[in-house]
């Protein structure tokens, strides 16, 4: 396999199912984390390596080191992997997975951000989605209509916050996730329901259904609801544990035990709350980036420009979120019909949202 972002939370749980599975690693990509970088080539003795960081180089263990995201396209075509797991953060991670997908690889996507912006231009027949949400949704696809397919969130960080606290919540804060350990972005994601609408969207593009919903569920352990047309609905539950859809992805299919299985009896009970605009005004929007998807490519601009400010303490959470609907109503008639414009939107996007502190 091709492993882009070893060593981020996917990335690290991806190797460890390479490990366990005697899989063979064949290219590692990593940002700026030398250091387990360097660990991880040890372990796993890939051919090829990349870094983001240019001035790095010299400090990564390999002869063969590729440099930033023209190195990252570059070790794609040099690779003789049919795997591509794409565990990149951000809008960056679309060039690869357009490059995987030029090239023929089948693509184990962990890059929300790929199907959100550029949707309409992927080939998502060879995407399999490494996400708890559209795992439990694939696990729970059977041969019967489904009439809603509804995935839950955790809340993030915000949840149980006094919405008159809301605005002055710090991004320290914001990344206190009350269920995940996960990077910074997709934490402050989180805590603005952002994630939510992303994860609808690519909902949208691999599944069929007449609609699509999320609720809040307070323990992450159930992460997915198909409702069917004879007014049954089935529940996926599992442990609050990536290696589980990873695994899937990488073996196509598990016979061996991944998690251990979830006791209804230590868990006692569940909690769902609905998704309210007052806490996360974002979700407004999630009607009208339903029924005109291509939207997606202003959100995702909008979302990245918008956490740039609110890391560096110029807007709240609640600014952060009015940034992205601003935004999507100035761009709501300004939307991709090919991946290059996917490009010049994005770069459009984020000069309207430089101005928005």
């Amino acid at each position: 396999m091709i492993l882009l972002g070893s060593t981020g939370s996917i990335g690290v749980n991806t190797l460890h199912i390479a490990k366990e599975f005697g899989l063979r690693v064949e290219a590692l990509v990593a940002g700026k984390n030398v250091e387990l970088l360097n660990r991880q080539i040890e372990e796993f003795k890939p051919v090829f390596v990349a870094i983001g960081d240019k001035n790095l180089v010299k400090k990564v263990n390999h002869p063969n080191v590729f440099v930033g995201n023209e190195g990252i396209l570059n070790l794609l075509e040099n690779s003789s992997s049919p795997l591509v797991i794409n565990a990149l953060v951000g809008f960056m991670g679309l060039f690869p997975t357009v490059k995987a997908l030029e090239l023929g690889k089948e693509l184990a996507l962990a890059n929300k951000e790929s199907l959100v912006a550029a949707g309409a231009f992927l080939d998502t027949s060879k995407i399999v989605p490494i996400d708890s949400e559209h795992f439990g949704l694939w696990y729970l696809k059977s041969h019967r209509k489904a009439k809603r397919l509804c995935i839950t969130a955790s809340g993030g960080a915000f949840r149980d916050t006094p919405l008159e606290k809301l605005k002055y919540m710090k991004p320290k804060d914001a990344l206190k996730h009350p269920n995940w350990k996960m990077g910074q972005k997709i934490t402050i994601d989180s805590a603005s329901m952002v994630n939510k609408l992303f994860e609808l969207l690519e909902a949208r593009w691999l599944f069929e259904a007449n609609s699509y919903d999320a609720i809040i569920e307070t323990k992450s352990i159930i992460h997915a609801l198909i409702d069917y047309e004879d007014g049954s609905t089935t529940a996926h539950l599992a442990g609050q544990d990536m290696k589980l859809p990873i695994a899937f992805a990488l073996l196509k299919e598990v016979d061996s035990n991944i998690l251990p299985n979830v006791d209804l009896l230590q868990i006692k009970s569940f909690e769902f709350k609905e998704i309210k605009t007052d806490r996360y005004p974002v979700w407004e929007l999630k009607d009208t980036l339903m029924q005109n998807p291509k939207l997606g490519a202003v959100i995702n601009g909008a979302n990245e420009s918008m956490i740039e400010h609110f890391l560096n303490e110029k807007c709240s959470i609640i600014d952060l979120a009015k940034g992205v609907i601003k935004a999507a109503q100035k761009f709501e008639n300004m939307l991709p019909n090919s991946i290059n414009e996917v490009y010049e939107i994005d770069k459009e996007v984020r000069e309207f949202c430089k101005k928005l502190h």
